[in-house]
């Protein structure tokens, strides 16, 4: 019975149209293909479309992550907000920075691709979460972790500390 039941969902499935389209949500052989484009359908109201926060700023891409990095003390560009991450690595290294009671500015990589990009370019390191401590990048999660455990990240912390006063 259950064999004859995952038989007949399989058939379903491929009985979709195999074609090339790349229809947000269509079926191509077999297996869901979605999209992560936004449509030109003229029916989308702009309020609807994503954005560029700093597209608008007057800004380059560049000079917003060398501000970031310049105007705060502790900076980590991560995947989500402090409050709320969307990554385990992002959350680790929340966690981790927030044992020491240090304000961390922060940036959502997520929403905006071209960031993103330009955090990886000003860095030279491919991943993400990105940590900069008084505007010199240290690294990951990882990187974080390994300077808590053994109390280099007390001492970089605490050099943070006394350049604010």
């Amino acid at each position: 019975m259950a064999r004859s039941l995952a038989s007949l969902i399989c058939k379903r499935f491929t009985a979709f149209p195999a074609s090339g389209s790349t229809a947000s949500g269509s079926f191509y052989q077999g297996i869901l293909n979605l999209s992560t484009t936004v449509p030109n359908d003229p029916d989308t109201h702009d309020d609807f479309k994503p954005t560029s926060k700093t597209e608008n700023s007057g800004l380059s891409l560049k000079d917003i992550v060398e501000k970031d990095v310049k105007e705060n003390p502790v900076m980590i560009y991560m995947k989500g907000v402090p409050e709320l991450p969307r990554c385990g690595f992002s959350a680790l290294a929340i966690k981790v920075l927030k044992e020491h009671n240090v304000p961390i500015g922060a940036r959502n990589i997520l929403e905006d691709l071209e960031l993103k990009s330009a955090v990886k370019a000003f860095s030279h390191w491919p991943t993400f979460p990105q940590i900069f401590i008084n505007g010199e990048f240290v690294g990951g999660s990882d990187i974080i972790l390994n300077m808590h455990q053994t109390g280099e990240l007390k001492e970089k912390l605490k050099e943070t500390a006394e350049k604010k006063q």
